[in-house]
């Protein structure tokens, strides 16, 4: 008996053990590992603006509870953060780099905030082209456009009246572009002025009118007329693509949506002051950088263009256009170590743009889902890209355009433009 009750208890001491065994067998297993490590580590990428590829931010299949009317954490830097200066890069100035290159990568937008100063001049232009509009459609009539596009160097007639403060707003907004501008050359390893001989010279020489422009909107049930979402664009809900190298949008209200590389709509203005700058990339500043920059796509939100906000929205939009002789050239890009694509030749802006707008020529008709030609006549080459060298955007000495002989030299052109 002592030696049967003395083998009990060392048999019911062995089924303890093996609970704790398994659980160390089952807690070194690799399986929890990748599944689990990920979790910490997503909540943090908006406050540490981490640039990491599209892919392992937004993995395919992975619901987004942030898309839809709600906003996404678009990267917030200071205008002052990624301008350039002499001296070697300061933390803060790397960070603020990743964080802005790093959101145009995973939301093809980001948000610029100016300082103090500058964000009290975008309020008070807000204010007055919202008050502008307003007064031209008690004068004038809903017939009024709801839109006004400002170049500087253009001579302004008597009858052509404007916003108040454009030219402040054009300065304003064109050294804010030219620095995110910066910003982007310098994330991808090139010369911060990479890209300066695209754009006009600063000052403009006397008597030459700028190629960026300045577009007030005041987008309104009443004044739509057919505008797009920024204003002079196209409407619709299938979204605009931008043309430009890039455009900076200030509003007193949301109702712009930015589409995702992800092919996801999101809300991207929701919440903005009227400091704080939306930015969004075109598809000259793609073609120059190999599409390594893609040009966003971006529209009037739903509840926008349905009249919902009854108030209506003003806006204030730089689009930074490169000069028509200019060559877009990958070189520099290849230079820095990236492949680029054989699609992505040398070829002038001109040229580009009169592609980009043949691409656009055939709008889809509502009425029946049938494509027509919107205009017969954009189909061929402008005048000026015809009487251009297609390299280098100089003007020919002798060009015959007509096949019946009449002879149009490109030096009278430039002259005519030039009037």
């Amino acid at each position: 008996m002592v030696a049967m009750m003395m083998q009990q208890p060392q048999q019911a001491t062995p089924p303890n053990p093996p609970p704790p065994s398994d659980s160390s067998l089952r807690s070194p297993t690799p399986t929890p590992t990748p599944t689990q490590s990920p979790l910490p580590l997503r909540p943090r990428q908006p406050l540490e603006h981490v640039a990491v590829p599209i892919s392992a931010a937004h993995p395919s299949g992975e619901p987004l509870v942030t898309m839809g009317t709600a906003a996404l954490p678009l990267a917030r830097v200071r205008l002052s953060d990624i301008s350039p200066y002499d001296g070697g890069p300061s933390a803060s100035y790397v960070r603020a780099v990743e964080a802005f290159s790093g959101s145009l990568m995973r939301h093809n937008a980001a948000v610029i905030e100016f300082g103090n100063e500058d964000a009290a001049l975008m309020r008070c232009a807000l204010e007055a082209a919202r008050l502008y509009f307003r007064s031209r459609v008690n004068t004038v009539g809903k017939g009024t456009r709801g839109f006004y596009m400002y170049r500087a160097g253009r001579s302004l007639e008597d009858w052509d009246s404007s916003p108040p403060c454009m030219a402040d707003i054009f300065r304003c907004m064109g050294k804010a572009a030219r620095v995110a501008l910066c910003a982007i050359a310098r994330h991808l390893r090139l010369q911060s002025d990479v890209f300066n001989h695209l754009l006009d010279d600063t000052p403009l020489p006397a008597n030459e009118v700028s190629s960026s422009v300045l577009v007030a909107s005041y987008s309104h049930m009443s004044l739509q007329n057919g505008k797009g979402a920024i204003g002079g664009g196209k409407p619709g809900t299938a979204g605009e693509v931008e043309k430009g190298l890039l455009t900076l949008i200030s509003s007193d209200g949301p109702g712009l949506q930015v589409c995702d590389p992800n092919g996801r709509w999101y809300q991207a203005d929701a919440g903005l002051a009227p400091g704080d700058m939306l930015l969004i990339t075109g598809k000259a500043l793609s073609h120059a950088t190999a599409g390594l920059r893609p040009a966003a796509t971006y529209r009037a939100a739903p509840e926008h263009l349905s009249g919902i906000n009854n108030g209506g929205r003003t806006s204030l939009a730089f689009r930074l256009m490169p000069q028509g002789n200019a060559i877009l050239d990958c070189s520099p890009v290849a230079a820095a170590g990236h492949v680029i694509p054989q699609s992505y030749v040398p070829i002038s802006v001109s040229r580009f743009m009169d592609e980009l707008s043949a691409e656009e020529d055939v709008v889809c008709n509502r009425s029946d889902n049938t494509c027509v030609a919107r205009n017969n006549l954009n189909k061929q080459p402008s005048l000026r890209s015809v009487l251009s060298d297609p390299l280098s955007g100089a003007f020919l000495e002798d060009a015959v355009v007509v096949s019946c002989g009449h002879s149009f030299g490109g030096l009278m052109l430039k002259r005519v433009l030039d009037m």
